[in-house]
């Protein structure tokens, strides 16, 4: 009896407290259970980072009402970009209650929201402005010595007007985690699982502040074969939802963090990196390697960023893309030619400027030697796949193989449709599939491997060859490409300060079989511009714009010796359709850059 005295004293006296500050709501009692909660406004409970993984999020809860409408504001700081948007009924459902984004970090954020719903049989309207705390910025850490942050830091260098309401999409990497050795694959041999790197994934505004950014403490773990490896492909879905892949896994969250679906591999594949690219169909192209192909010596191996499949809604595979029968995986002219100190995120200063000799090849070749490294045969890193995009007019698919630095479309039935890249080396059947370049008059140009003047380059060890919907249909279509321009006219420069990158647009005509450069934009900004690896070029169509990621600019080398002095400073640049000056230009420093992108709080938000 005493117990139980006590706890109805400690309830009552709880009750007491709530009823004279007004600050708390308590829930009804349980036994002698009292549950309280911090209480603001007409509405339910503040809940910050509702699913764990987006902790500038929060979700205002309905409050047992039956919401109707809601328009939200968060309330910039002094001098910062103001997010607004409306929200669609299913997601007041979907969320219980009003989804909250944009918030900033270690800060207490005003938040105006306006609401309507229905009680009683009448709608009731009502607005209130609340303040929701959300804490510092927090990564995972590697313990490398020298890690200062665990984000990037962000320098606006110039915004116009028309652009000042963009959110940026950004995706880079940290260090390698210690841990991630604790877990390979050993059989079969080869294969990419020990490429894996600590996310740094955020949405920053046009005055540089950070938004937004994924925990990904609960979702990768780089001790699991099956959950760590390098978060990519980012693409915001029609739904408004981000998918993505790393690892043995890809999955699909709304920016709130709600998971739609988080799925290992297919048993027949591994190593997801590069590009999970949204079907119109509702299917996910993935670029992934067979997990265990055997070879014509019999060698069984797990092959290197060399397939495409096709998964259904529920994670069925309804096809699949094996390139190294498709395409000629002992094609060397340009592998030859590709600085070994940066193959892809592989860097390694030490063999910076070296490049490999048809002897290497050949004493590789007969060896055991398989995995992620520039090779050629199944098993190697031959192909380097780096973008999958999807024409639904002829139901194909449009590739980036970065190790032949060729862009190239194949069909449904497999076949080769057109090879955009330089022609050196390319047998029959796939010499024939070359595209011829042309001017503006559409005239012949006599390339070979070298650029012809300022009127057309191909690209080299390329990134993002996406077909622009908008402007493309089934005779002509308009590719944008980032022209990373390692191994340039297949060879390395005498000076390494003499590599630059450039963002491309290509017009292709489908019937003619040729190919016109129509844009470019990196040649000018020479060396300091220039991104060995990874990088984007993406046409926009709410802007009519084009954004560009140059995203492992400015990366600190010794010209001399090769070594690595700092990380770089990626620039994220977005053009006015046709001009040659950006309008916009923002400056990330200290970060490895992969790809960004121009996020849409109306598509995240509201109903499309």
């Amino acid at each position: 009896m005493q117990l139980t005295k006590r706890a109805f004293l400690l309830s009552g006296a709880a009750l007491a407290v709530s009823a004279a500050s007004g600050a708390f709501a308590m829930g009804t009692p349980s036994g002698f259970a009292v549950v309280g909660f911090a209480k603001q406004g007409d509405l339910g409970e503040v809940i910050v980072n509702p699913y764990k993984i987006s902790p500038l999020t929060a979700v205002i809860k309905n409050g047992g009402y039956e919401l109707l409408t809601a328009h939200v504001r968060v309330v910039p700081k002094d001098g910062g970009q103001e997010i607004a948007y409306d929200v669609s009924k299913a997601q007041l459902l979907t969320h219980a209650g009003i989804p909250v984004f944009g918030l900033y970090a270690d800060y207490s954020n005003k938040v105006e929201v306006k609401y309507s719903y229905r009680f009683d049989g009448k709608e009731v309207k009502g607005e209130h402005t609340y303040t929701i705390y959300c804490g510092p910025l927090r990564g995972i850490e590697s313990g490398a010595a020298g890690e200062k942050n665990l984000m990037f830091d962000v320098e606006v260098k110039k915004v116009d007007p028309e652009f000042k309401d963009r959110l940026y999409f950004v995706n880079n990497f940290g260090n390698a985690h210690g841990a991630d050795t604790r877990a390979v694959w050993n059989n079969p041999e080869g294969g990419a699982l020990t490429w894996s790197f600590i996310p740094k994934i955020a949405i920053i505004d046009t005055t540089g502040a950070i938004r937004w950014y994924l925990d990904a403490s609960t979702i990768w773990d780089p001790e699991s074969i099956y959950t760590k490896g390098v978060m990519m492909g980012f693409k915001q879905n029609d739904d408004g939802a981000v998918s993505w892949g790393y690892g043995s896994t890809y999955v699909k969250y709304d920016i709130m963090g709600r998971k739609a679906f988080n799925r290992r591999l297919p048993a027949g594949y591994s190593d997801f990196s590069h590009s999970l690219d949204p079907m119109p169909n509702g299917h996910y192209l993935l670029r992934v390697a067979s997990a265990d192909l055997r070879r014509l010596d019999q060698k069984r191996v797990r092959t290197v960023r060399d397939m495409i499949i096709e998964v259904d809604a529920g994670g069925r595979v309804v096809d699949e893309w094996r390139l190294f029968d498709i395409l000629d995986p002992y094609r060397s002219n340009v592998i030859k030619a590709l600085d070994q100190g940066a193959v892809c995120l592989n860097i390694d200063p030490s063999k910076a400027g070296h490049t490999l000799t048809a002897e290497d090849l050949a004493k590789q070749e007969t060896s055991a030697n398989f995995g992620d490294f520039a090779g050629t045969g199944p098993g190697r890193n031959w192909a380097h796949v780096n973008s999958v995009d999807y024409d639904p007019t002829d139901d194909s698919i449009i590739i980036s193989s970065r190790h032949q630095s060729a862009i190239i479309k194949i069909g449904r039935d497999k076949k080769v449709k057109w090879i955009l890249g330089a022609p050196r080396g390319w047998r029959s059947p796939w010499k024939e599939a070359l595209l011829t370049p042309v001017d503006a008059q559409g005239k012949p140009l006599k390339c070979g491997d070298a650029e012809c003047g300022d009127a057309f380059d191909w690209t080299w060890t390329q990134h993002t060859a996406w077909r622009i919907d908008s402007k493309s249909d089934k005779n002509v279509i308009w590719v944008s490409v980032f022209d990373n321009g390692d191994a340039r006219g297949m060879e390395q420069p005498a000076l390494p300060e003499m590599k630059y990158s450039r963002a491309v647009i290509y017009k292709i005509d489908q019937v003619k079989r040729t190919v016109e450069q129509v844009w470019e934009y990196g040649k000018e900004r020479g060396h300091n511009w220039y991104s060995p690896v990874t990088s984007l070029t993406e046409y926009q169509p709410d802007k009519n714009s084009v954004f560009v990621y140059s995203a492992t600019a400015g990366a600190d080398f010794d010209l001399t010796t090769g070594a690595m002095k700092g990380l770089p400073n990626p620039y994220i640049d977005e053009f006015r359709w046709g001009e040659k000056e950006p309008a916009v230009e923002i400056q990330l420093h200290n970060t490895m850059g992969y790809q960004a992108w121009p996020f849409s709080v109306k598509k995240a938000f509201t109903d499309n």
